[in-house]
């Protein structure tokens, strides 16, 4: 059988039957929906059989950094964060690489002209280092951690990679459990995830305290 996706006809689930006419697909909810064999090729297809095949089930998600926390990193910072065990070497290797070009041009970490780590930078960075870690995680396939484009709903850090199980259930809950630390984490980079706060929100809050 063949995992198959059909976007336009919202079928998600299992080849189970082909005929001339029709195929026969059952659901990812064990609901059954049968479609012209022609909706194959007009319609766009989704095939799971890479994922059976590889072994390994990707995650693409991003957590959107609320740019007003976003910053350089200060002695205090670096000081805390130099204890997160998975970035005590990288922080020590790059405040000395940075330090020995800020003074070739006779700058400091606190100066523009100067190079500096920030918050986000060395977020980013544990991300990856965490998830390098993790017996979850495919290292041999498509590993990437990157930073899109800013909106307006902050600076997303993406997360691009495989689980080692394809199993539904393991694999959501390897994603949430992932997503849970690192949301927990942004505080410790004194980061915050951006959120909308609505009118209804304010005017509730603003009740309240009258």
């Amino acid at each position: 059988m063949i995992g198959s996706q059909l976007n336009n006809l919202k079928v998600d689930g299992d080849v189970e039957d082909v005929s001339l006419n029709t195929v026969k697909i059952r659901n990812f909810d064990k609901t059954v929906t049968t479609i012209p064999t022609s909706s194959l090729i007009t319609n766009g297809v989704q095939n799971w059989r890479g994922m059976e095949e590889t072994k390994g089930r990707r995650i693409k998600r991003a957590i959107n950094i609320d740019i007003k926390t976003i910053k350089f990193c200060d002695e205090t910072l670096l000081d805390k964060l130099s204890k997160v065990t998975t970035l005590t070497k990288y922080i020590k290797d790059k405040i000395e690489e940075i330090n020995s070009q800020n003074a070739k041009i006779n700058s400091k970490s606190e100066d523009l002209n100067g190079r500096a780590l920030t918050n986000i930078g060395l977020f980013r960075k544990y991300i990856y280092n965490y998830l390098t870690e993790s017996e979850h995680i495919r290292n041999d396939l498509t590993f990437l951690i990157r930073q899109l484009q800013p909106g307006q709903s902050g600076i997303p850090i993406e997360i691009y990679v495989f689980t080692n199980d394809t199993n539904w259930i393991n694999y959501e809950n390897i994603q949430s459990d992932i997503f849970d630390h690192l949301l927990a984490a942004l505080p410790m980079f004194e980061l915050a995830a951006f959120q909308i706060i609505s009118d209804t929100n304010e005017h509730t809050k603003s009740g309240t305290d009258k």
